[in-house]
């Protein structure tokens, strides 16, 4: 069952498996981070499997011209140890059940082009190329 990261232990809990995707993150900092994200609008959502966190999603729900409102996955990452094993499925599928509940347009995400895997998942869950992402760095932050 999808759960929400809303104190800082369960925030902190999450980074293990979130830091498997974004491997730049820092332990010390993840919360602090993840705070700042949610003044605008990011929420983290976890799935425990007994006592380990074993999928993390970071999300956030905006309205916008051209999908109306929508349910933008920022994050979204399975333990390397448990893949293939439901836990993004059942992940994702709390993301289109909160998406629904509201009111959004559309659910959708950007995955790295090197990620071939992610994108076999994807798929899989009936999702669909649907636009290029273009991206410019302006500073080394």
């Amino acid at each position: 069952m999808l759960k929400h990261a809303t104190t800082d232990k369960e925030i902190a809990r999450c980074f293990a498996v979130m830091a498997e995707l974004r491997t730049h993150l820092q332990a010390e900092s993840f919360v602090n981070l993840v705070r700042d994200q949610e003044k605008e609008g990011y929420c983290l959502a976890y799935i425990e499997h007994g006592n380990d966190i074993v999928a993390v999603a970071g999300y956030r729900i905006s309205t916008n011209l051209f999908l109306g409102k929508n349910l933008y996955v920022d994050d979204l990452v399975t333990a390397e140890r448990v893949r293939s094993q439901g836990f993004g499925e059942k992940l994702l599928s709390g993301l289109r059940d909160i998406a629904i509940k509201n009111g959004c347009a559309h659910l959708h995400l950007d995955s790295g082009t090197q990620r071939k895997q992610a994108h076999k998942f994807y798929f899989r869950q009936g999702m669909v190329v649907s636009s290029f992402h273009f991206d410019e760095k302006l500073s080394d932050d």
